[in-house]
């Protein structure tokens, strides 16, 4: 049975996620852990946190394993503090920038690294098999005051450097973990910080959980109003994030491109890792660098794997994800976010350099698919997919066609009961023709 998707497990909460499902995952993870083992366990904002916090841990004390509690955290801040507090994993309860129903779990290993498949499958087997551990009982003890360590880290890292003090960076943290957190740690630094969304409200109110062109309209039309330069906008967990200025959304491949330039010129590592569906801009920006774009799977724990693999520089995935290998294997926000504002002395700096390169255009759809039939129907897609004559397919993650002028990614999603298409090319028209007839494959794979 599979229960992990591409960030963990997830599911709305009372349907997917019961409470004795809920407390024997807890019970699974805790089978393939050590006796006496120490996890710690922090949680997003959303209602339902104590519910499954409570569930889970449950099941983990159940299974002889300490459990210490951190309350409210941005997960880059939980898995920093896994590796720094010492601890032998890292549970995040949190659904990342789904809706306020869904819930879930994100386990992070002793030096900050996702569970890997492996990990994920013997976890599963524990569950399937119902093989849990039983006698002893753990202990369970709250830690206050942990996020200082986490800022002391980054204060350490970029007190020296000399940010435009004259930036006016609104700081929107959509109501999620990124609630008081991120404000408090950028004007630490000295920076002219203006909130938004910044208190902890599980239900999203502000603008949803997850940023995108389409949420942060009110974003920025408040930098506009506030005299703000520029925007970084959190999603639920603030493992994401992303940017704004006066002009609008900075977009996502842009940021990535932006971003990745300026780690890999630094670091002069000849590799940068990204997922399938990270677009053509990347490669362009480094291309003067010499610099190697290796895609692999979708999700951040896969891609946080193959940094490692490849020493890569950094690694990007188009939905505002950076795996920073300076603070660790894990999606670092709050690291990537102060070492854009360390480097720019204005929006109009990443403007400039995207006005350089060639425009691109991307388009994305989803189509509704339950969960139990996405297996099936990306296998119709997989037959049926020779019919758009591509010059290459690729089957790494979905269905990803090649054209000389376009590419076409089809795969299930991870996270959500939904297929998605992306496409991207030079030409509007293209990419949008190529978008309809993805959706229509799709709608008839699953008709």
């Amino acid at each position: 049975m599979r229960l992990f998707g591409t960030s963990g497990i997830r599911g709305v909460v009372g349907e997917e996620l019961a409470v004795d499902f809920l407390r024997d995952i807890g019970r699974a993870i805790g089978a393939n852990l050590p006796p006496g083992a120490g996890v710690c366990v922090a949680t997003d904002t959303r209602l339902s946190r104590e519910l499954v916090k409570g569930a889970v841990v449950s099941g983990l004390l159940s299974s002889g394993i300490d459990v210490t509690d951190l309350g409210i955290l941005p997960t880059p801040a939980l898995a920093f503090l896994t590796r720094e507090l010492e601890f032998d994993s890292g549970l995040m309860i949190t659904a990342s920038h789904n809706p306020p129903a869904f819930n879930g779990i994100k386990i992070f290993n002793a030096d900050t690294l996702g569970y890997s498949v492996s990990q994920q499958e013997a976890i599963e087997g524990t569950y399937d098999r119902r093989d849990f551990r039983s006698g002893s009982f753990g202990i369970l003890r709250d830690h206050e005051k942990v996020r200082e360590k986490y800022f002391d880290r980054l204060l350490e890292r970029f007190s020296g450097r000399d940010f435009d003090r004259g930036l006016k960076v609104v700081i929107d943290a959509g109501n999620g973990a990124a609630s008081g957190f991120a404000t408090d740690l950028f004007s630490a630094l000295g920076l002219d910080v203006i909130p938004l969304n910044d208190d902890p409200d599980g239900l999203f109110p502000g603008r949803g959980a997850e940023p995108t062109a389409e949420t942060l309209g009110g974003t920025v039309r408040f930098l506009r109003e506030m005299g703000g330069d520029i925007a970084i906008c959190f999603d639920g967990d603030a493992d994401r994030v992303v940017f704004c200025d006066r002009e609008g959304f900075l977009g996502f491949n842009e940021m990535a491109a932006f971003i990745a330039r300026l780690i890999a010129k630094e670091s002069g590592k000849a590799k940068v890792a990204a997922t399938i569906e990270v677009g053509n801009l990347l490669d362009l920006a480094l291309e003067d660098l010499d610099a190697e774009v290796v895609r692999g799977k979708v999700g951040d724990v896969h891609l946080a794997h193959l940094v490692r693999q490849l020493n890569a520089a950094i690694g990007v995935e188009d939905v505002g994800v950076y795996i920073m290998p300076e603070m660790g294997s894990y999606p670092e926000s709050m690291f990537t976010a102060l070492t854009l504002l360390s480097r720019i002395t204005s929006p109009a700096d990443i403007r400039e350099f995207l006005r350089r390169l060639p425009r691109f255009f991307l388009r994305r759809e989803k189509v509704r698919c339950p969960n139990e039939l996405k297996e099936v129907t990306m296998e119709k897609i997989k037959e049926t997919a020779v019919v758009f004559r591509a010059d290459e397919i690729n089957l790494l993650d979905g269905v990803r066609l090649d054209f000389e002028d376009a590419w076409m990614l089809i795969r299930a999603s991870g996270t959500e009961p939904v297929i998605r298409i992306i496409t991207e090319s030079p030409r509007e028209s293209r990419a949008q023709a190529l978008l309809d007839e993805g959706i229509r494959l799709v709608h008839q794979a699953l008709g």
